[in-house]
Protein backbone atom coordinates (compact mmCIF):
# COMPACT_ATOMS: atom_id res chain seq x y z
CA UNK A 1 0.00 0.00 0.00
CA UNK A 2 1.19 3.46 -0.82
CA UNK A 3 0.35 5.15 2.16
CA UNK A 4 1.68 2.03 4.39
CA UNK A 5 4.23 3.29 7.40
CA UNK A 6 5.25 0.03 8.48
CA UNK A 7 3.79 -0.02 11.83
CA UNK A 8 2.18 -3.52 11.29
CA UNK A 9 1.33 -4.08 15.05
CA UNK A 10 -1.45 -0.88 14.96
CA UNK A 11 -2.83 -1.69 11.33
CA UNK A 12 -6.09 -3.76 10.60
CA UNK A 13 -5.10 -4.29 6.81
CA UNK A 14 -4.02 -7.43 5.56
CA UNK A 15 -1.76 -7.08 2.79
CA UNK A 16 0.50 -9.29 2.05
CA UNK A 17 3.82 -6.87 3.29
CA UNK A 18 2.62 -7.86 7.20
CA UNK A 19 6.32 -8.67 9.04
CA UNK A 20 5.82 -10.85 11.60
CA UNK A 21 7.65 -10.34 15.07
CA UNK A 22 11.24 -11.12 14.64
CA UNK A 23 13.02 -14.06 16.37
CA UNK A 24 16.31 -13.05 16.73
CA UNK A 25 17.63 -16.48 18.29
CA UNK A 26 21.30 -18.06 16.74
CA UNK A 27 21.09 -21.02 15.45
CA UNK A 28 23.42 -23.33 17.66
CA UNK A 29 26.22 -25.06 15.91
CA UNK A 30 25.11 -28.08 13.70
CA UNK A 31 26.30 -30.69 15.54
CA UNK A 32 25.37 -29.52 18.91
CA UNK A 33 21.88 -31.51 20.09
CA UNK A 34 20.93 -29.81 23.11
CA UNK A 35 17.58 -30.62 25.35
CA UNK A 36 17.23 -27.62 27.84
CA UNK A 37 19.02 -24.51 28.38
CA UNK A 38 19.11 -23.12 31.55
CA UNK A 39 20.36 -19.52 32.79
CA UNK A 40 21.90 -18.77 36.16
CA UNK A 41 21.68 -15.20 36.97
CA UNK A 42 21.93 -12.41 39.93
CA UNK A 43 21.06 -9.20 39.79
CA UNK A 44 24.05 -7.99 41.99
CA UNK A 45 27.55 -9.31 41.96
CA UNK A 46 28.99 -11.55 44.90
CA UNK A 47 25.99 -13.83 45.48
CA UNK A 48 27.43 -16.95 44.91
CA UNK A 49 25.76 -17.53 41.31
CA UNK A 50 28.62 -19.11 39.61
CA UNK A 51 29.07 -21.56 42.88
CA UNK A 52 25.45 -22.41 42.74
CA UNK A 53 25.30 -22.79 38.69
CA UNK A 54 28.12 -25.19 39.18
CA UNK A 55 26.92 -27.34 41.72
CA UNK A 56 23.71 -27.29 39.71
CA UNK A 57 25.57 -28.70 37.06
CA UNK A 58 27.04 -31.50 38.94
CA UNK A 59 23.88 -32.18 40.47
CA UNK A 60 22.18 -32.49 37.25
CA UNK A 61 25.43 -35.00 36.22
CA UNK A 62 24.85 -36.96 39.30
CA UNK A 63 21.25 -37.82 38.16
CA UNK A 64 22.72 -39.22 34.72
CA UNK A 65 21.88 -36.15 32.43
CA UNK A 66 24.75 -35.12 29.85
CA UNK A 67 25.56 -31.52 31.13
CA UNK A 68 27.49 -28.44 29.74
CA UNK A 69 28.21 -25.25 31.27
CA UNK A 70 28.70 -22.08 29.04
CA UNK A 71 30.42 -19.38 31.10
CA UNK A 72 28.94 -15.88 30.24
CA UNK A 73 30.88 -14.28 32.57
CA UNK A 74 33.43 -12.97 30.00
CA UNK A 75 35.59 -10.52 32.31
CA UNK A 76 34.80 -12.82 35.40
CA UNK A 77 35.27 -16.71 34.37
CA UNK A 78 35.40 -19.16 37.40
CA UNK A 79 33.81 -22.07 36.13
CA UNK A 80 37.38 -23.84 34.37
CA UNK A 81 39.11 -22.85 38.54
CA UNK A 82 36.00 -24.43 40.04
CA UNK A 83 36.05 -27.61 38.16
CA UNK A 84 40.35 -27.57 38.09
CA UNK A 85 40.00 -27.54 34.14
CA UNK A 86 43.04 -25.82 32.57
CA UNK A 87 43.65 -27.51 29.09
CA UNK A 88 43.13 -25.17 26.44
CA UNK A 89 40.23 -25.40 24.25
CA UNK A 90 40.72 -26.56 20.74
CA UNK A 91 38.94 -26.47 17.42
CA UNK A 92 38.76 -27.11 13.20
CA UNK A 93 36.23 -26.43 11.11
CA UNK A 94 33.75 -28.22 12.44
CA UNK A 95 33.71 -25.37 15.15
CA UNK A 96 35.67 -25.40 18.91
CA UNK A 97 35.17 -28.42 21.12
CA UNK A 98 34.11 -27.66 24.77
CA UNK A 99 36.53 -28.95 27.25
CA UNK A 100 35.28 -32.03 29.51
CA UNK A 101 35.66 -32.01 33.34
CA UNK A 102 36.98 -35.34 35.05
CA UNK A 103 33.39 -36.15 35.75
CA UNK A 104 32.38 -35.79 31.42
CA UNK A 105 30.75 -32.25 32.06
CA UNK A 106 30.94 -30.21 29.09
CA UNK A 107 33.02 -26.60 29.59
CA UNK A 108 33.29 -23.85 27.71
CA UNK A 109 34.93 -20.30 28.92
CA UNK A 110 37.02 -17.84 27.64
CA UNK A 111 39.75 -18.75 30.22
CA UNK A 112 40.19 -21.70 27.90
CA UNK A 113 40.89 -19.50 25.38
CA UNK A 114 43.18 -17.59 26.43
CA UNK A 115 46.77 -17.53 26.17
CA UNK A 116 46.98 -17.03 30.39
CA UNK A 117 44.46 -17.23 32.65
CA UNK A 118 45.22 -14.18 34.63
CA UNK A 119 45.02 -12.18 31.65
CA UNK A 120 42.40 -9.46 31.80
CA UNK A 121 39.53 -9.12 29.04
CA UNK A 122 39.30 -5.38 28.15
CA UNK A 123 36.70 -5.50 25.53
CA UNK A 124 33.90 -2.74 25.29
CA UNK A 125 30.21 -4.49 26.02
CA UNK A 126 29.26 -5.46 22.35
CA UNK A 127 32.80 -7.51 21.85
CA UNK A 128 32.10 -9.50 25.03
CA UNK A 129 27.95 -10.07 23.92
CA UNK A 130 29.31 -11.54 20.73
CA UNK A 131 31.59 -13.36 22.40
CA UNK A 132 29.11 -14.84 24.35
CA UNK A 133 26.86 -15.80 21.10
CA UNK A 134 30.03 -17.41 19.51
CA UNK A 135 29.65 -19.77 22.29
CA UNK A 136 26.48 -20.98 21.63
CA UNK A 137 26.71 -21.31 17.50
CA UNK A 138 30.19 -22.03 17.13
CA UNK A 139 30.46 -24.37 19.84
CA UNK A 140 30.36 -28.09 19.33
CA UNK A 141 28.23 -29.26 22.21
CA UNK A 142 27.39 -32.42 21.29
CA UNK A 143 24.40 -33.89 22.44
CA UNK A 144 23.66 -32.86 26.22
CA UNK A 145 20.35 -32.78 28.06
CA UNK A 146 21.02 -29.58 29.85
CA UNK A 147 23.25 -26.63 29.12
CA UNK A 148 23.43 -24.32 32.36
CA UNK A 149 24.57 -20.43 31.28
CA UNK A 150 26.26 -19.00 33.90
CA UNK A 151 25.40 -15.19 33.45
CA UNK A 152 27.22 -11.99 34.72
CA UNK A 153 25.26 -9.94 37.15
CA UNK A 154 23.07 -7.18 36.42
CA UNK A 155 20.94 -6.72 33.42
CA UNK A 156 23.28 -5.35 30.57
CA UNK A 157 24.54 -6.52 27.28
CA UNK A 158 25.42 -10.44 28.38
CA UNK A 159 21.99 -10.86 29.57
CA UNK A 160 19.84 -9.52 26.78
CA UNK A 161 22.00 -11.20 24.21
CA UNK A 162 22.05 -15.02 25.81
CA UNK A 163 17.98 -14.08 26.32
CA UNK A 164 17.11 -13.03 22.51
CA UNK A 165 19.99 -15.41 20.56
CA UNK A 166 19.30 -18.34 22.93
CA UNK A 167 16.30 -20.82 23.33
CA UNK A 168 16.46 -20.18 27.30
CA UNK A 169 13.90 -22.61 28.78
CA UNK A 170 13.87 -21.01 31.84
CA UNK A 171 16.43 -18.97 34.50
CA UNK A 172 17.11 -19.58 38.15
CA UNK A 173 17.61 -16.28 40.22
CA UNK A 174 20.73 -16.37 42.60
CA UNK A 175 20.02 -14.12 45.51
CA UNK A 176 21.29 -13.48 49.26
CA UNK A 177 19.08 -11.86 52.76
CA UNK A 178 20.03 -8.66 52.36
CA UNK A 179 16.85 -5.98 52.77
CA UNK A 180 17.70 -4.59 49.27
CA UNK A 181 17.17 -8.05 47.65
CA UNK A 182 13.64 -7.35 46.64
CA UNK A 183 14.77 -4.58 44.65
CA UNK A 184 17.37 -6.59 42.78
CA UNK A 185 15.23 -9.59 42.32
CA UNK A 186 12.63 -8.02 41.12
CA UNK A 187 14.97 -6.41 38.55
CA UNK A 188 16.16 -9.72 36.87
CA UNK A 189 12.57 -11.37 37.25
CA UNK A 190 11.26 -7.95 35.38
CA UNK A 191 13.79 -8.78 32.52
CA UNK A 192 13.17 -12.12 32.21
CA UNK A 193 9.30 -11.57 31.92
CA UNK A 194 9.69 -8.76 29.49
CA UNK A 195 11.96 -10.93 26.98
CA UNK A 196 8.89 -13.86 27.74
CA UNK A 197 11.70 -16.20 29.74
CA UNK A 198 10.28 -18.09 32.30
CA UNK A 199 11.56 -17.81 36.14
CA UNK A 200 11.66 -21.13 37.42
CA UNK A 201 12.18 -19.61 40.74
CA UNK A 202 14.66 -18.68 43.31
CA UNK A 203 18.20 -19.63 45.12
CA UNK A 204 18.80 -17.94 48.28
CA UNK A 205 22.77 -18.63 49.10
CA UNK A 206 24.19 -17.72 52.58
CA UNK A 207 20.96 -18.22 54.03
CA UNK A 208 22.30 -18.52 57.44
CA UNK A 209 25.25 -20.71 58.91
CA UNK A 210 25.30 -24.09 60.82
CA UNK A 211 27.23 -24.24 64.27
CA UNK A 212 29.25 -27.09 64.19
CA UNK A 213 28.82 -27.21 68.29
CA UNK A 214 25.84 -26.79 68.82
CA UNK A 215 23.90 -26.97 65.30
CA UNK A 216 21.79 -24.20 65.78
CA UNK A 217 21.25 -21.84 62.60
CA UNK A 218 22.46 -18.03 62.26
CA UNK A 219 21.53 -15.66 60.20
CA UNK A 220 24.67 -14.22 59.76
CA UNK A 221 23.88 -11.74 57.01
CA UNK A 222 20.25 -10.69 58.54
CA UNK A 223 17.08 -12.14 58.79
CA UNK A 224 15.81 -13.74 55.09
CA UNK A 225 12.70 -12.02 53.34
CA UNK A 226 12.99 -14.54 50.29
CA UNK A 227 9.90 -15.85 51.31
CA UNK A 228 8.00 -12.64 50.78
CA UNK A 229 9.27 -11.51 48.08
CA UNK A 230 8.86 -14.82 46.44
CA UNK A 231 5.27 -14.69 47.43
CA UNK A 232 5.15 -10.78 45.79
CA UNK A 233 6.30 -12.00 42.33
CA UNK A 234 4.39 -15.45 42.04
CA UNK A 235 7.58 -17.46 42.33
CA UNK A 236 8.84 -20.76 43.98
CA UNK A 237 11.48 -20.89 46.47
CA UNK A 238 13.86 -23.29 44.93
CA UNK A 239 16.45 -23.83 47.87
CA UNK A 240 17.87 -22.18 50.66
CA UNK A 241 21.64 -22.49 50.73
CA UNK A 242 24.28 -22.22 54.19
CA UNK A 243 27.20 -20.52 54.26
CA UNK A 244 29.45 -23.44 54.36
CA UNK A 245 33.21 -23.05 53.49
CA UNK A 246 33.85 -25.97 52.49
CA UNK A 247 32.33 -25.19 49.39
CA UNK A 248 34.16 -21.84 48.80
CA UNK A 249 37.49 -24.01 49.32
CA UNK A 250 36.51 -26.78 47.07
CA UNK A 251 35.81 -24.50 44.46
CA UNK A 252 39.42 -22.31 44.94
CA UNK A 253 40.86 -26.15 44.67
CA UNK A 254 39.04 -26.84 41.51
CA UNK A 255 37.28 -30.12 43.80
CA UNK A 256 33.71 -29.03 43.19
CA UNK A 257 32.61 -31.90 41.52
CA UNK A 258 31.83 -35.05 43.80
CA UNK A 259 31.59 -32.43 46.36
CA UNK A 260 29.48 -33.40 48.94
CA UNK A 261 26.77 -32.83 50.24
CA UNK A 262 25.56 -30.96 47.00
CA UNK A 263 22.83 -28.86 48.37
CA UNK A 264 21.56 -28.05 45.10
CA UNK A 265 20.35 -31.34 44.90
CA UNK A 266 16.77 -31.25 45.56
CA UNK A 267 16.55 -28.48 42.63
CA UNK A 268 18.07 -30.69 40.13
CA UNK A 269 15.64 -33.47 41.22
CA UNK A 270 12.46 -30.18 40.70
CA UNK A 271 14.07 -29.19 37.19
CA UNK A 272 14.68 -32.50 35.76
CA UNK A 273 10.56 -33.09 36.77
CA UNK A 274 9.34 -30.06 35.46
Amino acid sequence: MSDCTHECSSCGESCGERTAPQDLRAPANPLSHIGKVIAVVSGKGGVGKSTVACALACAMAERGKRVGILDADITGPSIPTAFGVHTKAEGNELGIYPVPSAGGIQIMSLNLLMEQETDPVIWRGPVIAGAVKQFWTDVVWGDLDYLFVDMPPGTGDVPLTVFQSLPVDGIVVVTSPQDLVRMIVTKAVKMAQLMHIPVLGLVENYSYFKCPECGGEHAVFGQSHLEQVAQELGLKVLARLPIDPAVAAACDQGRIEGFAPNYLADVARQLAED
